[in-house]
């Protein structure tokens, strides 16, 4: 299989977490940490992707609540806002290129204005080598999503 032909759908996870702009920071922290989430997006209340919430932008409402001892703040406050997105129809080398480009660990993938899924700069590695004839023969352990997992494991 060609890795211009093979779109990133096909190994983009899909069950993440969604934050709401209104999310006090303190409760979008522990639920990242506790799905072992590098991020999650941030979607309005009409369902619009508005900003991405990574572990980098967790650091500094920790670090406030580790010098004063409280947590102050929504994710609204701290997300990453302009999000470089990528289309769900895109092939693999475009999507290596886009990781190339930025130093982000995570994209959101999108269906027109629809947040589909998430693609991992793991999985994407880890598809590359498979497809490159590496001996990779399984997904990575922290890929969570089971049918992205199912659909690493065939290819």
């Amino acid at each position: 299989m060609s890795m211009q032909r093979t779109h990133i759908a096909s190994i983009m996870r899909t069950g993440f977490e969604r934050l709401q702009p209104a999310t006090p920071i303190r409760e979008a922290v522990a639920r990242l940490a506790k799905r072992g989430a590098a991020a999650a997006p941030v979607i309005d209340e009409d369902g619009r992707l508005v900003g991405i919430l990574t572990q980098k932008d967790c650091f500094r409402p920790m670090l406030g609540a580790s010098y004063y001892d409280q947590w102050e703040g929504t994710v609204e406050t701290f997300m990453s806002r302009n999000v470089a997105t990528l289309p769900e129809t895109l092939d693999f080398v475009s999507a290596a290129e886009a990781f190339l480009a930025r130093s982000h660990r995570v994209y959101p993938v999108m269906r027109d204005v629809e947040i589909v899924g998430l693609l991992h700069r793991s999985d994407l590695f880890a598809a590359l080598v498979e497809l490159s004839g590496g001996a990779y023969n399984r997904p990575p352990a922290n890929l969570a999503d089971p049918v992205a997992r199912k659909r690493v494991s065939r290819i």
